[in-house]
C-alpha cells in the first residue's frame, strides 16, 4: 500500500475528485484500477479566498513496487507504515501479583486498559467518583457554588481532560504509532470514527462520558478493578524499592509494581511523594488568563466568506509572542488550550481558590471562543524548592478567590480597560461565559508584575495576526494556572522513578504529558515498560 500526502483539492470539491487527484499524482490513467483510504484531512487556510483541503491517503493499486520505484526521491509518495498495535507481553500463567494503577484520567486509564488487555489484571485506585456522579458533582459547583474537593473539573474518572473538549490532538513524536491505539480504542468505545482522520480532532465533553463508562467497563471485563472513592494516602517504599500503598481509611495493597498516573493538581500527592524521598524537580509551566471573543469574528478572521462551513466548523486559532519590553524580554505569551464555540469552566480542585479552564461540547455551536494566554515561567520565578510552583499556583488562585468576591466567583476585566489600566464596571457585547459568574474589576493585582505587563505588550500584536483580538468588549477571565504540572518526577530509560525501584511515573501530573492523548500514549508506554518488568521478575 502506498501513502500520498499533501494531496489538495478545493473545499467544496465532489468526492471523485479525491481518486482523480491521486491518478494525476502517481501519473496513473483513468482506467487503472485503485483503491484508497483518507487517513488525514486537514485545511490549509492561509489564503482565506483560496482554503484548500489537504489529505493523506493510503492506496492500494496492483502498480505499487513500480510506482515506488518511479517516485523513489519524491517524499509524498511512500510505502504506507505499519500502525497496527503490537502488545509488548502476556501476563504468565499463576501470577499473583496485580499491579497498581494511580489516578484514572486519560494516562491512568489507558494504562489499565493496556494491563488488562494483556492478562495484568490491574486495579486502579481513583480518588474521585465515577464519571457520571462526578459530571453531577462539576455541574453542581458551577451553577451553585456547591464544591466538593474530591470530585470536581480536576478529580475523578476521565481526569480534567473531561471537562475541557475532548481534544485529541499533540505534538508528541509517536514513532511506535501508540496514538493510533488510542484513537482505535476511543472509536471502540463510541466515539466518532471521524477522529480517526480528521485533524485536530475532538469528542466534546458530554460525549466523553459515555466513552469513559465503556473504557471502564472493557477493563472490568478482562479482569480489571477500579476503585472509586479511593484515595492513596502513603506510599510504602523499603530499601528505594516499592512495596505497597496505604489508603485513606487504613487499607494496605501490596505491589512491587504501581503506576503513578495522577493529574498535575494531585498537589497532596506531591507533598506526600516528596516526604517519602522520591525525586522531584520543579519544571516550567504558564499562568494567565482565559480571554473571550464572539466565534463569528474569529470564522471570519480564519475563513473570510467561508466562514461557517460545515467541513471547517467553528475556526480555532494559535498565537505566540515573544515580549521585548522591559523586565520581560524573553518571555512569552501564548494561547493555550483553544475552545472554539465552547465555555471557560471553573476548574479549581482546593476549597478558596479559583481556577480557569476551557471546554466544548462536540458541536462547538456556542456563540463564544476561549482560550488561554497565558504567560512561561521557570523555576527561577519561584525559587522555594521542587514544590515552589505548587506555592505560586496557590497563592495566585487564593487572590483570585479573594478578587472575585470569596464566593467562587472569578476576577474578569475587559480587554480594552485591561489595557488601559483601569477596572471594568460593566460587560459590553461578549457576556462571559463562566459560571457561577465574573465580578468585573482589575485584574492587575492578580499576577505578578511581569505576567501582566507581558500579557499587555502582547494582546495589540495579537490583533494585527486576528483583527478584533484586541477589541475593547471582550472578557479576560483569571485565572490559568493549570497548564501543565509545575514538578517533573524524574524517571529513567526503564521508566521507573530514579530513585524508587517499581514506581512508573506518568501522564501530566509526572510532567511527561499534555493533553488527553499524549497522556493516554504515555500510560501506554508505562504499562508495556511495567509489564516486561513484571514478566521479566515473575
Amino acid at each position: 500500500m502506498l501513502r500520498l500526502s499533501e494531496v489538495k483539492l478545493p473545499l467544496d470539491h465532489p468526492e471523485e475528485a479525491i481518486a482523480t487527484a491521486i491518478q494525476k499524482k502517481l501519473k496513473l490513467k483513468p482506467e487503472e484500477s485503485l483503491d484508497y483510504k483518507v487517513f488525514k484531512r486537514s485545511y490549509d487556510a492561509r489564503k482565506r479566498d483560496n482554503i484548500q483541503l489537504v489529505y493523506i491517503v493510503d492506496v492500494e493499486t496492483p502498480k505499487e513496487k513500480q510506482l515506488l520505484k518511479r517516485f523513489q526521491k519524491n517524499p509524498h509518495i511512500r510505502p504506507t507504515p505499519d500502525t497496527t498495535y503490537h502488545f509488548v507481553a502476556q501476563a504468565p500463567e499463576g501470577l499473583t501479583e496485580r499491579p497498581l494503577v494511580i489516578g484514572n484520567g486519560p494516562c491512568g486509564m489507558f494504562a489499565g486498559l493496556l494491563l488488562a488487555q494483556m492478562g495484568f489484571r490491574p486495579i486502579i485506585l481513583e480518588r474521585g467518583k465515577a464519571v457520571h456522579a462526578r459530571s453531577q458533582d462539576t455541574f453542581g459547583f458551577w451553577s451553585k457554588s456547591k464544591f466538593n474537593p474530591e470530585s470536581n473539573a480536576q478529580f475523578g474518572e476521565g481526569g480534567a481532560g473531561t471537562f475541557s473538549d475532548g481534544k485529541l490532538y499533540s505534538r508528541i513524536k509517536d514513532n511506535d504509532h501508540r496514538g493510533r491505539k488510542v484513537l482505535h480504542e476511543l472509536v471502540n468505545a463510541g466515539a466518532v470514527p471521524e477522529i480517526l482522520y480528521i485533524n485536530k480532532p475532538h469528542i466534546g465533553t458530554y460525549r466523553l462520558v459515555k466513552i469513559v463508562e465503556q473504557i471502564r467497563n472493557t477493563i472490568q471485563s478482562l479482569g480489571g478493578e477500579i476503585r472509586f472513592q479511593t484515595r492513596v494516602e502513603d506510599l510504602d517504599i523499603q530499601d528505594g524499592q516499592v512495596r505497597g500503598v496505604t489508603l485513606v481509611g487504613g487499607e494496605y495493597l501490596a505491589s512491587r509494581h504501581v503506576i503513578l498516573a495522577v493529574g498535575h493538581s494531585a498537589r497532596d500527592t506531591f507533598e506526600m511523594l516528596h516526604e517519602r524521598g522520591v525525586y522531584i524537580e520543579p519544571k516550567p509551566f504558564s499562568i494567565g488568563f482565559r480571554v473571550e471573543h464572539p466565534q463569528p469574528i474569529i470564522d471570519e478572521c480564519r475563513f473570510g466568506d467561508k466562514a461557517g462551513h460545515p467541513v471547517l466548523g467553528a475556526a480555532d486559532y494559535k498565537l505566540v509572542h515573544h515580549c521585548k519590553g522591559e523586565g520581560i524580554e524573553g518571555r512569552s505569551v501564548y494561547s493555550f488550550c483553544m475552545c472554539p464555540g465552547g465555555q471557560v469552566v471553573a476548574a479549581a480542585s482546593e476549597p478558596g481558590r479559583v481556577v480557569t479552564n476551557g471546554m466544548s461540547q462536540y458541536e462547538r455551536s456556542g456563540k463564544n471562543a476561549n482560550s488561554g494566554i497565558v504567560v512561561d515561567i521557570t523555576p527561577e520565578d519561584y525559587p522555594e524548592g521542587p514544590l515552589g510552583g505548587i506555592t505560586l499556583q496557590r497563592q495566585l488562585e487564593a487572590k483570585a478567590f479573594e478578587l472575585g468576591g470569596g464566593t467562587y466567583q472569578a476576577p474578569g476585566q475587559l480587554v480594552g480597560d485591561f489595557l488601559a489600566g483601569q477596572p471594568s464596571t460593566e460587560f459590553g457585547c461578549v457576556k462571559p461565559t463562566y459560571r457561577p459568574g465574573v465580578k468585573l474589576g482589575d485584574l492587575s493585582e492578580s499576577l505578578p508584575g511581569y505576567a501582566i505587563a507581558a500579557i499587555r505588550e502582547a494582546l495589540p500584536e495579537f490583533e494585527k495576526k486576528l483583527k478584533g483580538f484586541a477589541m475593547h468588549d471582550a472578557v479576560l477571565t483569571g485565572v490559568e494556572t493549570r497548564t501543565s504540572s509545575p514538578i517533573r518526577i524524574k524517571r529513567g530509560k526503564d521508566l521507573q522513578s530514579l530513585n524508587t525501584q517499581g514506581l512508573f511515573p506518568a501522564g501530566e501530573g509526572a510532567g511527561y504529558a499534555g493533553g488527553i492523548l499524549s497522556a493516554a500514549v504515555d500510560g501506554i508506554r508505562v504499562a508495556e515498560a511495567l509489564a516486561l518488568s513484571l514478566v521479566a521478575e515473575s
